[in-house]
Order: C-alpha cells, then sequence, then structure tokens
C-alpha cells in the first residue's frame, strides 16, 4: 500500500510546486529621513503583490521593528480588487526611525475573505528591508 501512495504522491508533487505562495515587496517611498526613535506619522509604504489568494477583499499589513520588537509602528487595511501594486496614502502608521543606526524591519499581511471584521485568513505573506537602507 505504501508505495502505491508515494506514486500518487508524487505524481501530484509537480502541481503542488508549481503553485506560488501570496507574496510582496515594498519600497520606503517618499518618506522623511529619521534616525532620532521619535517616528513621523506617514504614508503606507508602495506595496507590489504577488499570487494573492484567490477571494481576497482586504490585506492588513502591520510593521514590527525586529530590533526593538516592543514597539508598534501600527498599520492598516486595504480593500483588494485584484490591483497589484498598492500605492502610498492609503493608510497611515509611525515610520521607521531607530534612533541613532539602522534597524531590520519587517511588513506581515494578511489576505482577507472580508473587507471588514473578523475573515477568514486565505494567506500570510513577509517581506523584510533595513532602514535606513
Amino acid at each position: 500500500m505504501r508505495p502505491i501512495i508515494l506514486l500518487v504522491a508524487l505524481a501530484f508533487y509537480p502541481c503542488l510546486a508549481a503553485a506560488e505562495d501570496f507574496s510582496f515587496t515594498f519600497q520606503w517611498g517618499d518618506i522623511p529621513l529619521c534616525k532620532t526613535g521619535s517616528p513621523n506619522t506617514v504614508p503606507n509604504p508602495i506595496f507590489e503583490l504577488n499570487n494573492v489568494p484567490e477571494g481576497t477583499q482586504s490585506i492588513r499589513f502591520v510593521m514590527v521593528d525586529k530590533d526593538a520588537p516592543g514597539y508598534h509602528h501600527g498599520g492598516g487595511v486595504v480593500e483588494y480588487n485584484g490591483q497589484m501594486k498598492i500605492a502610498p496614502g492609503v493608510f497611515e502608521y509611525q515610520s521607521p526611525c531607530p534612533p541613532g543606526g539602522r534597524h531590520n524591519y519587517r511588513w506581515t499581511a494578511q489576505a482577507k475573505a472580508k473587507l471588514k471584521g473578523k475573515g477568514k485568513t486565505l494567506g500570510k505573506a513577509r517581506a523584510e528591508k533595513r532602514y535606513p537602507e
């Protein structure tokens, strides 16, 4: 019985491997340089989306400073209508602003089946970048 299961699994492997996961990249955009430890309120970065899950109606973005995880930079929810790029100004957050150096920042994104409320999460993705670059 095991050889048959293995053969069936191997037969479907190329289909599974070909499916790409939800992902995104981002650019800080035109935000003021900040290294004082006192962040500015700024428009969201430019997000480039890839392989957004079918049925997604909204995407929730949240930023964390990996070098100071106790500081909450915030994020926002974006209505998703099939666009592959999220322009600045859809939401505001607290800018990256490492005191006297460079920090690593992570944006996470959750693709949701509902526009508002506690809709089912259809996919998760994250992207990281240093600031200042």
